[in-house]
């Protein structure tokens, strides 16, 4: 991992995340999800999941909080995700899915992520949920 994250930090992504997944707009399967990620530069980025009728259109809280933090110009080639923390409302097993893992991986791929699993939270990084992710 590149880096440790303190305890205060996680501790902050954590509720921020927590308070994302409140945000959710998620009617049709209930699974409300918020992310928040931390960037290189020290700025903390939220998202949450919104869903559609058609399923496809659907979009995940980690690429919310990656597409709006790119948006917001908090994330760029210069600036990396060092860390980010996925969290479902009522503290189900939420792993990223395999789309936003490739995601993340873009703009962090030694990122720490924070998520639960089994009732426990747990820490590892993009690159071990996604080896031999593609690249140009």
């Amino acid at each position: 991992m590149t880096k440790k994250l303190t305890p205060e930090i996680e501790k902050f992504l954590w509720d921020a995340a927590e308070a994302a997944a409140a945000l959710a707009y998620a009617p049709y399967s209930g699974f409300h999800v918020g992310a928040a990620l931390l960037t290189s530069e020290g700025e903390i980025v939220t998202g949450c999941n919104v869903e559609n009728a058609s399923y496809g259109l659907t979009n995940c809280a980690e690429r919310t909080a990656v597409f709006r933090a790119v948006a917001e110009q908090k994330l760029s080639r210069g600036v990396a995700i060092e860390a980010i923390a996925v969290v479902h409302r009522d503290h189900q097993s939420c792993t990223p899915c395999g789309a936003c893992r490739q995601v993340m991986h873009e703009f962090g791929p030694n990122a720490i992520v924070l998520y639960e699993y089994e009732g426990e939270r747990r820490q590892t990084t993009v690159n071990v949920l996604l080896p031999e992710s593609f690249q140009l």
